[in-house]
C-alpha cells in the first residue's frame, strides 16, 4: 500500500527523479537473505546528497559484503513532506522502498549544524520516536558520523552512538558486532551498546552523564569504569579496498556532476579556524598507481569524463604532475577536464601549468580567508599577497574565466581595517588581471568557531557586527569584474550556536522542528 501511495505522489510533485531510485550503479539486494540491513540517510535534497562522497564509500563498503544490505534514504523536499503526510506515507528507502523502521541500523551523516532538523523530519515521517531512550528493542539502531559528530551534544539525546573519526573500518565492527549479536545477543539495546563502546570511535551518549555548573557549562561524567573516554577512529591508509569504483550515477542532475577522486585525506596547513585540517590529521595520500587503476575502472562504470581530485590541499598532493599527465592518457573522450578546486602558486610549476592548459577549465578557487596580511598569519593561512597574485594572473593566464576568492568576516582580532583590505586586494585583483569576459566572485561568510580547533573558544561576533561588515563589503566592493556573495548573518548565527553546544539544545531543535525549519528555511 506504501508503495503505491508512494508512485502516485510523484507524478504530484517537482523533481520526482529524486526519489525513484534505480539509479545506474545502484545495488539493489533480495533482503529476506541477508544477516544485516543498513539504512544510510543523508539528511538533505537527493542532488546534494548523492554529490557527498562520503556515503558512496560506506555503500560500497556495506555492499561488497553479500550478508549486508544498505539503502539510502534523503530527506523530502517541502512538496514531498507534505504529500508525505497527508498520504500517511513513511520515508521508504531508494533501492527497495522499504521502510526506514524496519532496518536494522540507521547511519546518518552529519556535515552541517542547520541540517539536524531534516533528521527529525525523517524520524517523524516514519514514525521513529525522536529522543533514544524513547526507542526500544523494536526500533532500528541510530548512529551518526561525519565532521559534526566532533561535538554530537547537541544530538546526543536523540542518537544511540556516534562514530567519531574515519567511517571505513568502524561500519563494518559495528555491522558484524550487530549481526553476531542478533544471533546470540540477550535483545536488549543496552547490551549491543555495551559491545559497541568497544570499538576504537564509538561514542554511546547515555553512557556519560551531563551536569552544568553556575555558568551552564556542561561537563559529562562516566557511568562506567572502563569507558571514560573515546578514541577516534582512524584509516592508516587510502586503498582500493575501501574506494567505490562504480559510484551511483544520480537521476536529478546532482550538485558536482562528475567522477570525484580523493588524493589524499588531512592536511599539513594548521589553519587555526579550519575543522576539517585538524580533525583529519595526519595526512594519508592515495597511491599514483591505486588513481590511475580506480579512475580507468570508474570512468568505464559511469560514463564520466570530467574528473575532481578531491583534497583539502589538492596541489600538495606529492606525485601531482603525474597524476594528472596519466589520467590525460587515459584518452580524449575519457578524461577530458580535470577540476582542481584550489592550488597554491607556487604549486603552480611550468610542468603543472603545461598539463593544465591540455584540459577544459573548471571552477578554480583561492581562499585568502583575510584580506590583510596580518590577520592571514594570525589564523595561520600561510599565504602572503605576492602568493595570491601571482596565483589569480597564472589561473587567468592559463585560461580560466572565473576566480572564486573566499573571504571571513569576523575572525579574531579582525579590525575594520582588515574589512577594507578585502575590497582593496578584490579590486586589485579585478582592475590588474580580470581581462574581457573575465571575472573576479567573491565569497563573504561568517567566521564560525569549531570544535578541536585552536580557535574553537574564540567568540563568534553578533549578528549587528556581522550586519555591519557585510554593508561594508556592499557598500565598497563595487566594480564591474567583481561579482560580491555572502552567507545569511542570521543562518550562520545559528550554525554557530549548533556548532559548539550541549544536550540543552535538544528541546530547542524539537521546537525548530515543530516551527517548520527545514532545509534551508530557517530564517522563514
Amino acid at each position: 500500500m506504501h508503495k503505491q501511495n508512494y508512485q502516485d505522489i510523484l507524478a504530484l510533485i517537482q523533481t520526482p527523479t529524486r526519489y525513484v531510485g534505480n539509479e545506474i550503479n545502484a545495488v539493489k539486494k533480495d533482503l529476506a537473505q541477508v544477516e544485516l540491513t543498513f539504512a544510510l540517510v543523508f539528511p538533505d535534497l537527493y542532488e546534494i546528497g548523492t554529490s557527498h562522497f562520503g556515503i558512496q564509500i560506506l555503500y560500497s563498503i556495506l555492499n561488497a559484503r553479500e550478508n549486508i544490505a544498505a539503502e539510502r534514504f534523503f530527506s523530502p523536499a517541502p512538496d514531498m513532506e507534505a504529500l508525505m503526510l497527508k498520504k500517511k506515507v513513511p520515508c521508504l528507502s531508494m533501492e527497495s522502498q522499504k521502510e526506514l523502521k524496519s532496518f536494522d541500523v540507521i547511519g546518518i551523516s552529519l556535515l552541517y549544524e542547520l541540517n539536524f532538523t531534516n533528521i527529525l523530519t525523517l524520524f517523524s515521517l516514519s514514525q521513529i520516536p525522536f529522543y533514544s531512550e524513547l526507542r526500544d528493542e523494536s526500533f532500528p539502531l541510530v548512529i551518526g558520523g561525519g565532521p559534526c559528530a566532533f561535538n554530537p551534544e547537541p544530538l546526543a539525546d536523540f542518537f544511540d552512538a556516534f562514530v567519531i573519526g574515519d567511517g571505513e573500518d568502524v561500519i563494518i565492527q559495528i555491522s558484524e558486532q550487530v549481526i553476531e549479536f542478533k544471533k546470540q545477543g540477550d535483545g536488549k539495546k543496552k547490551t549491543l551498546l555495551k559491545l559497541l563502546s568497544t570499538i576504537d570511535g564509538v561514542y554511546v551518549p547515555s553512557f556519560f552523564d551531563p551536569t552544568y555548573d553556575e555558568y551552564g557549562i556542561q561537563a559529562l561524567t562516566p557511568l562506567f569504569e572502563d569507558y571514560k573516554q573515546v578514541k577516534r577512529a582512524f584509516l592508516p591508509s587510502l586503498t582500493n579496498e575501501n574506494f567505490p569504483e562504480s559510484p551511483i550515477i544520480p537521476f536529478a542532475k546532482p550538485v558536482h556532476d562528475r567522477l570525484r577522486l580523493e588524493i589524499a585525506r588531512g592536511c599539513t596547513r594548521g589553519c587555526r579556524f579550519c575543522q576539517a585540517g585538524m580533525i583529519y590529521r595526519p595526512v594519508r595520500e592515495r597511491s599514483l598507481e591505486d588513481l590511475i587503476e580506480i579512475a580507468r575502472k570508474s570512468l568505464k562504470t559511469t560514463g564520466y569524463s570530467d574528473i575532481s581530485l578531491l583534497s583539502l590541499s589538492t596541489g600538495d598532493y606529492s606525485d601531482l604532475p603525474q597524476l594528472m599527465e596519466r589520467l590525460l592518457d587515459l584518452g580524449q573522450g575519457n578524461c577530458n577536464a580535470i577540476s582542481l578546486p584550489s592550488i597554491r602558486a607556487e604549486k603552480l610549476t611550468p610542468q603543472v601549468m603545461e598539463i593544465i592548459q591540455k584540459v577544459r577549465k573548471t571552477g578554480f578557487t583561492i581562499a585568502p580567508e583575510a584580506g590583510s596580511q596580518r590577520l592571514r598569519d594570525i589564523i595561520n593561512k600561510n599565504l602572503t599577497e605576492e602568493s595570491i597574485t601571482s596565483t589569480v594572473q597564472n589561473a587567468l593566464n592559463l585560461g580560466w574565466k572565473n576566480i572564486k576568492l573566499y573571504f571571513m568576516m569576523g575572525l579574531p582580532f579582525e579590525t575594520s581595517e582588515d574589512i577594507e583590505a578585502i575590497c582593496t586586494l578584490s579590486q586589485h585583483l579585478a582592475s590588474t588581471y580580470a581581462k574581457g569576459k573575465k571575472k573576479i566572485n567573491v565569497s563573504a561568510t561568517t567566521f564560525i568557531p569549531k570544535a578541536h580547533t585552536p580557535f574553537q573558544r574564540c567568540t563568534q561576533v553578533s549578528l549587528d557586527e556581522t550586519k555591519e561588515k557585510l554593508q561594508y563589503l556592499k557598500d565598497n566592493l563595487r566594480h564591474r569584474k567583481v561579482n560580491l556573495k555572502w552567507q545569511s548573518p542570521e543562518m550562520s548565527m545559528d550554525e554557530g550556536d549548533w556548532a559548539r553546544g550541549d544536550r540543552k539544545l535538544s528541546k530547542l531543535l524539537v521546537a525548530a522542528f515543530e516551527k517548520g525549519c527545514r532545509l534551508d528555511g530557517w530564517t522563514d
